[in-house]
């Protein structure tokens, strides 16, 4: 029996950014939140912490929530 035909479906991108969001918005709250304390260590800081995350969309996900709060 083929057990390709039995796997589930992935989600498709707009229910995994739905399913996602709000982890992504309190990371980046996170993230940001360490700005003042780490002073010019922070955006290596951040990299480092980004590189941990996965899969890459919701790193992209968490990168694009930073951009935001940090306007």
């Amino acid at each position: 029996m083929d057990n390709a035909h039995n796997a589930p479906t992935p989600p498709s991108r707009a229910e995994f950014h739905q399913a996602n969001q709000a982890r992504a918005q309190v990371d980046a709250q996170r993230l940001l939140a360490a700005k003042a304390e780490l002073g010019g260590r922070w955006l290596s800081w951040v990299a480092a912490e980004l590189y941990t995350l996965k899969p890459a969309a919701y790193v992209q996900m968490v990168r694009r929530e930073l951009e935001r709060l940090s306007r």
